[in-house]
């Protein structure tokens, strides 16, 4: 893992995942390795995809065996075949056994999520149009499975609510009209702040671009609304796709001349990418 917010708080989650695993141990481990052993596993694929995690995984065994070693054939971000051999994992018997499950449901949701997300990415290939993340993510996961997003190919949105001004339409009800929510916002944001505004008809976009939005996302609009919205702004703020878009339809927007398309389903509709732990040896 590259992004420094992961490692240091990496750890942390980890012990909250194995701790929601076995509170009181592994009973079905210790029934059959009551005593160290030292041992051997390997991760094969199942399924072609983009693996992601890989530190993450090795994390695990690290963190119940600190002389676990990891020796990986593949690296984050790199395409994968069913059959392929992708590490061996070598530690106590015991900890190969109770880690296990933990370390796949990490690799295995963040291969996912890089693997739907490249086919989104490549749906706007040969474009200026970037593909970003949103918020609609697992709770507890938004570190990795951004991280997973990032390695699959798209661009990060903001990463939570203290990141940036997103005024959606409930801020907007709240301010009681879109000029007034971004004219409360120029006064209460950070001057380096951006100020997005979410607009769903051309009526709200000519009101954001006329109180000075940053960027503009054009939410839930028909393709021919969202092309005469581009068409308005003209360069005045940046403009960004959003409602929707998964990997079917991602490519309808590749003409639209819009800065940015941004897609919930990377996070929250990625199916797992199949591995599995395999031919385990106990060697001593």
């Amino acid at each position: 893992m590259t992004d420094p917010m992961i490692q240091m708080q990496m750890d942390d989650h980890i012990r909250a995942a194995l701790r929601e695993d076995m509170p009181f141990g592994d009973v079905s481990t210790t029934a059959v390795m009551p005593d160290a052993r030292p041992g051997r596993v390997h991760l094969i694929a199942k399924a072609h995809g983009v693996v992601a995690g890989l530190s993450v995984f090795s994390r695990v065994f690290e963190l119940l065996d600190p002389a676990a070693r990891i020796t990986a054939s593949v690296v984050d971000g790199e395409e994968v075949e069913p059959g392929e051999h992708l590490a061996t994992v070598e530690a106590d018997v015991r900890v190969l056994l109770e880690g296990e499950r933990t370390a796949l449901n990490y690799l295995q949701r963040m291969s996912g999520i890089a693997t739907y997300t490249a086919h989104v990415t490549a749906a706007l290939a040969g474009t200026s149009t970037r593909l970003v993340c949103t918020r609609k993510t697992t709770p507890g996961m938004r570190l990795f499975e951004r991280e997973a997003v990032r390695l699959g190919g798209a661009s990060m949105h903001r990463f939570g609510l203290s990141d940036g001004v997103l005024l959606k339409d409930n801020h907007i009800d709240a301010a009681g009209g879109v000029a007034h929510a971004i004219e409360c916002a120029r006064r209460a944001a950070p001057f380096v702040d951006k100020i997005e505004v979410e607009c769903e008809s051309l009526d709200m976009v000519r009101e954001a671009l006329e109180a000075g939005a940053d960027i503009i996302m054009l939410d839930n609009m028909s393709h021919d609304d969202m092309a005469a919205a581009v068409a308005l702004v003209d360069g005045r703020a940046l403009t960004e796709a959003s409602g929707n878009v998964d990997a079917a339809n991602a490519s309808t927007y590749a003409d639209l001349g819009v800065d940015f398309v941004s897609c919930g389903a990377l996070t929250h509709s990625a199916p797992i990418l199949d591995l599995s732990l395999k031919h385990l040896e106990v060697l001593g």
